[in-house]
């Protein structure tokens, strides 16, 4: 399979900052942030496509170009809703990989390519990191629905008192950072294959869970780990909620292909935002998470 990156097959609308690899959250674009990935990745036994060329020097075509092993079968979304009993090994054999990200620590948080390489990333912590971001993507969404712009000041308080709440930390894991079901192909094995992986980062593995919940509703059970920070799930869960809002507008003010599905999550993102404000807090008990996520 042709891994190709070019520039004309990005829909995002371009912002300052995109080329700035000191922001954790900036575009996870480019065959360098895919190789350090991968190899990090690799190095942990977690399955992702074998790389069996690499052209970053143009002399095969003007883009940058792998090419990587071929993984025909469905993912693991469409396992999920094709058969769930068959998902089962699968969960149980990603859940062990999720295992391995978790247990590798660093002192530095950041895009894997950065602090692989020896770079620090902005901010002096991952909580700060995502609140400037969270903040960001409300002033954003405000600026293009009346409802969160109506709200705006409740979830800017709202935001700033859960970020307060969040103890210092000084240890990262690895995650994948958008590691819905649709990011993990399932090989002739059974095993779970991570892709899309450029964006992976040394961050707080709270992140990677709570964006496994909200994709994965009831069936994320099988991946729950104890010990998650309660406190930066909350936190971690409404700027998620802003972010899967504020990204997807984004989008439709371009020429995004599937504009309606797009808008679909922007709206069902946003009216999760607005309850999480609207109940005074951003996570409830743990056992009811069913709840928060149906």
């Amino acid at each position: 399979m042709a891994y190709l990156r070019d520039d004309a097959e990005n829909y995002w609308p371009a912002a300052e900052g995109d080329d700035d690899l000191t922001d954790p959250f900036s575009p996870g674009l480019g065959l360098h942030l895919f190789q350090a990935a991968h190899a990090r990745l690799d190095a942990l036994g977690v399955r992702v496509p074998a790389i069996r060329l690499v052209d970053r020097d143009g002399a095969h075509c003007p883009a940058d170009l792998a090419i990587i092993e071929d993984l025909p079968g469905e993912n693991l979304e469409q396992l999920l809703a094709r058969d769930p009993r068959a998902a089962a090994p699968v969960m149980a054999r990603l859940r062990e990989a999720l295992e391995a990200m978790r247990r590798h620590r660093t002192p530095t948080y950041g895009k894997v390519a950065v602090v692989d390489g020896g770079g620090t990333s902005r901010g002096t912590s991952c909580e700060g990191v995502v609140l400037d971001r969270a903040l960001r993507d409300l002033a954003d969404a405000a600026s293009r629905d009346p409802r969160i712009a109506g709200a705006r000041d409740r979830m800017e308080e709202h935001l700033l008192g859960l970020a307060a709440a969040v103890r210092p930390r000084t240890e990262y894991s690895v995650v994948h950072g958008e590691l819905g079901p649709d990011h993990v192909l399932v090989d002739a094995d059974g095993n779970p294959v991570l892709i899309d992986i450029e964006g992976s980062m040394h961050f707080d593995v709270e992140w990677e869970h709570v964006f496994l919940r909200i994709r994965l509703h009831d069936a994320y059970r099988p991946l729950g780990v104890d010990g998650l920070d309660e406190d930066r799930l909350a936190l971690y869960m409404l700027a998620q909620r802003l972010s899967l809002t504020a990204g997807p507008l984004r989008l439709l003010d371009g020429d995004f292909p599937d504009q309606a599905s797009t808008a679909g999550i922007a709206e069902y993102n946003l009216q999760k935002a607005l309850e999480l404000v609207h109940a005074g807090e951003a996570v409830v008990d743990p056992s009811l998470w069913g709840e928060v996520l149906s």
